[in-house]
């Protein structure tokens, strides 16, 4: 499918975009709103690694979410959600739903169960368009078994564990 028309150039380029599938994370930090300290999630899909020396992840977020002014210079964490976490996909995805459950980290909190997770400190930004590429440097990190959540045309996935 080709665009036909500036109107549909958006559109069509989203589906074609939506095509690959993801992952699905939420970036988690400690900021403030309206002069309180809060929690903050963001799920996100465009995560990915960029370096292993120094250990370097990036995550891509959208400038007009609310919470995208709140990150910056923060530490911050990327969790990798696992399957049956769909919940948790839609709740900070601006469907709240329920209270998560939260465990502390040394640099950020983290979200508990994820299929893994990186605690990680600011290291750049770069404007990405109408998001903001932000560079975090992985501190700490870990794993657990399980399969992972995945998105693909618009819905999620289940990407499931392989062994060796």
């Amino acid at each position: 499918m080709t665009a036909t028309s500036a109107q549909s150039r958006n559109q069509v380029l989203r589906g074609c975009l939506g095509r690959f599938a993801t992952g699905v994370a939420v970036v988690t930090f400690d900021g403030f709103a309206d002069g309180t300290a809060k929690r903050h999630g963001l799920t996100i899909n465009s995560f990915t690694s960029v370096s292993l020396d120094p250990p370097l992840v990036l995550v891509a977020i959208q400038r007009s979410v609310r919470a995208h002014a709140l990150l910056h210079g923060r530490p911050f964490a990327v969790n990798v959600l696992g399957a049956e976490q769909r919940g948790l996909a839609t709740h900070f995805a601006g469907r709240p739903h329920a209270d998560p459950d939260w465990v502390e980290g040394a640099h950020a909190p983290r979200l508990a169960g994820s299929v893994s997770w990186f605690e990680c400190t600011p290291w750049s930004e770069h404007d990405g368009g109408d998001h903001t590429l932000f560079l975090g440097k992985v501190e700490r990190f870990g794993h657990r078994p399980g399969p992972c959540l995945g998105f693909a045309d618009g819905s999620f996935i289940t990407i499931p564990e392989t062994t060796p």
